[in-house]
């Protein structure tokens, strides 16, 4: 029986020929971890945990059905009989727990992100129209490689069939070939596939009816599309919906239509791929309710649609039948069982900072997450073992990366007291949710607060830990987590200068005046949001960064996203600067590369973000303490949430 506190969430639903237990929908998204081109049993393993944690569907990531459709070193491939056997132990792991799956038939057509060798491919297109974020020039496509192309698409669905699959989903979203082919601004063809809207739509529709013939009746196909794709050189609304029309009426057509937003074409475009949190939350939904109100199929959403109640008054609502929530289940794989199980204030909601999904992704590293580095380890951390013998465990400092650790060594059987000196758990991630936008990272400290408690850790706030109170409890193993503090680097003018750190400025402990230089020298989220908050307050803002770009260490989409508000506030961006000096009214860098100076005059404040420097005097002595002592996080060496949380696990699971 559906859940009463999710009634519509967990309400089976009928797509084609398949019937899906529950509305929720793990999309189809690229994990990086296939290493030739099939389905590999990382994948296997990754998969198989949401599908234990109760998701009704799965759609595998971005599959090539063309030799040409290599975007990545890492796509999967479905251009020979060589995917099925992958393919079909994937079907099997997932289908043994009542979880459908869909195959994803992808050709990026211009959007080719890299090459396999270093060296950049031919990508292939409508026309040879350029696009903006990787700077590729495509080949016009000649009719008789459309026709190669369709019946690829046809090759592929049917060799998905074969090995088991469910059905499989055409990407037609994201500015990927076949919305290249739809939109007039990338498509200028004068035959038959290009002008008129119906001329325009001809791939797509050639695409699902060569599908359709491969497959049959009883395998389901559906389209992704975007509602919007939030650029200017996008296509137009009216015609998505025109298109959609078309679809639906095809004999044979598609049984489902999935909308999500935005274009790889552009930077604006892209942010849309993976939404950060700067986005609201379920923003799609208005674009899946403008297309269900054209077609008779089922629609899917996604987009930011994080927490089951977010999903359940979409569905209750009309505005979708099936909500996509990947992230939240990169999270938490586990979350469709807890909401059904009611123990809602169990699910580790996601606070969509991209540092280790989609930044992952985009490096060439399999994704995860920076809550729960579980994800995309499944073969190594997917099972949590106890312990052969319970030990006494202190950990010291209630950081991300204390708590992390904390909560899975109680969970493994130990006796785990975790000390903070503060009042308050959780450290610099406290300070991360004072930046503008940022406020939803504070629910990293939620979740592991709530991780330790069912975990059975114990918790001692307001209390510092030194060596003499180390030996005198005498614990059988230590895992030190004392953080960081601000970097104040030696420069010339330091103490003439009206001179803050970052930290100083967010909690507010100093006075800003009107003219400000923030000085950053890691290029991360606190120059950014520093220099946000210092604009919104009214100060003229120069961002020097000693990097190529503002945010250059930070997930794409986030950079791209932040560096936009920062232009509308007029905040003006200096690259290559490092601070070599100051005095009371001017700043001076010196260019990163060219050695000249770069002078910023009429400064009333210098805000410093140089960076961290590590807290490890208690490590320091305890060099010598007879139990294990293990460092994680920044009082090794300071870096951020991701790798704390991950060296937590590390060090809990080793115990």
């Amino acid at each position: 029986m559906p859940t009463l506190k999710f009634p519509h969430l967990f309400q089976p639903l009928r797509v084609g020929s398949v019937t899906v237990r529950n509305r929720i929908l793990s999309t189809g998204h690229d994990t990086s971890m296939p290493t030739d081109g099939t389905v590999n049993e990382a994948l296997i393993a990754y998969h198989r945990a949401r599908a234990e944690g109760g998701v009704g569907l799965i759609v595998s990531q971005a599959t090539g059905v063309h030799g040409t459709a290599r975007y990545t070193s890492k796509v999967l491939m479905a251009d020979t009989d060589a995917c099925i056997p992958g393919f079909r132990r994937l079907a099997e792991a997932v289908h043994a727990h009542d979880t459908r799956i869909f195959g994803q038939l992808f050709h990026p057509g211009r959007e080719i992100m890299e090459g396999q060798d270093g060296s950049i491919p031919a990508a292939y297109a409508p026309s040879a129209v350029p696009n903006e974020r990787f700077h590729i020039m495509p080949v016009p496509l000649s009719k008789p490689m459309i026709a190669d192309i369709v019946a690829g698409y046809g090759g592929a669905a049917l060799r998905m069939k074969r090995a088991g699959l469910d059905g499989c989903e055409i990407v037609a979203s994201h500015g990927y070939l076949p919305a290249q082919f739809l939109n007039p601004r990338v498509n200028r063809r004068e035959d038959e596939y290009g002008g008129a809207i119906l001329n325009r739509a001809r791939f797509l529709i050639e695409v699902a009816g060569a599908i359709r013939a491969a497959v049959g009746p009883d395998f389901v196909i559906g389209v992704r599309i975007s509602g919007e794709e939030k650029d200017a050189e996008a296509i137009d609304t009216a015609e998505v919906l025109q298109v959609c029309r078309m679809l639906d009426a095809l004999s044979g057509g598609p049984d489902y239509f999935s909308v999500i937003a935005g274009t790889s074409a552009s930077f604006a475009g892209a942010v849309h791929i993976v939404p950060p949190m700067i986005v609201a939350n379920a923003y799609v939904a208005p674009m899946a309710a403008a297309v269900k109100s054209v077609v008779s199929k089922p629609v899917f959403v996604a987009g930011r649609i994080n927490q089951p109640h977010e999903a359940e008054k979409i569905v209750a609502s009309g505005q979708a039948d099936m909500c996509g929530m990947t992230r939240a289940m990169i999270c938490d794989p586990e979350m469709p069982a807890k909401a059904a199980a009611g123990k809602s204030d169990d699910i580790r909601a996601c606070i969509a900072c991209n540092q280790a999904c989609i930044n992952h992704f985009h490096m060439g590293y399999p994704i995860s997450c920076i809550q729960y580095p579980e994800s995309g380890r499944e073969l190594k951390y997917g099972r949590r073992l106890k312990a052969a013998r319970p030990k006494r465990v202190m950990v010291v400092g209630g950081g991300p990366g204390g708590m992390k650790a904390a909560a899975v060594a109680a969970e493994r059987g130990h006796d785990v007291t975790l000390y903070e000196a503060a009042a308050q758990l959780g450290g610099q991630a406290l300070l991360a949710q004072l930046l503008p936008g940022r406020a939803e990272f504070g629910g990293i400290v939620t979740n592991l607060t709530r991780e330790m408690e069912r975990a059975g850790a114990r918790i001692v706030k307001n209390r510092k830990i030194d060596a003499d109170f180390v030996r005198s409890e005498r614990p059988e193993a230590v895992i030190i987590a004392t953080g960081a503090k601000p970097r104040w680097p030696d420069f010339e003018g330091r103490e003439e200068a009206h001179v803050l750190d970052a930290w100083q400025v967010l909690t507010g402990k100093g006075n800003v005046g009107a003219s400000v230089v923030v000085a950053d020298w890691r290029c991360d989220w606190i120059g950014l949001g520093v220099a946000e908050k210092l604009a919104r307050d009214g100060c003229r803002v120069r961002l020097a960064v000693d990097g190529l770009v503002a945010g250059s260490a930070v997930p794409w989409y986030v950079r791209d996203s932040w560096n936009g508000i920062l232009h509308k506030l007029g905040v003006e961006i200096i690259p290559y600067a490092r601070l070599h000096g100051a005095d009371a009214d001017t700043v001076y860098f010196q260019h990163a590369t060219s050695g000249e100076p770069i002078i910023c005059e009429d400064v009333n404040t210098l805000v410093l973000a140089q960076g961290h420097e590590r807290v490890a005097d208690l490590a320091d002595e305890l060099s010598s303490y007879e139990g294990e002592v293990r460092l994680i996080g920044d009082c090794l060496t300071p870096r951020t949430a991701e790798e704390a949380v991950l060296e937590g696990l590390v060090a809990a699971t080793a115990l």
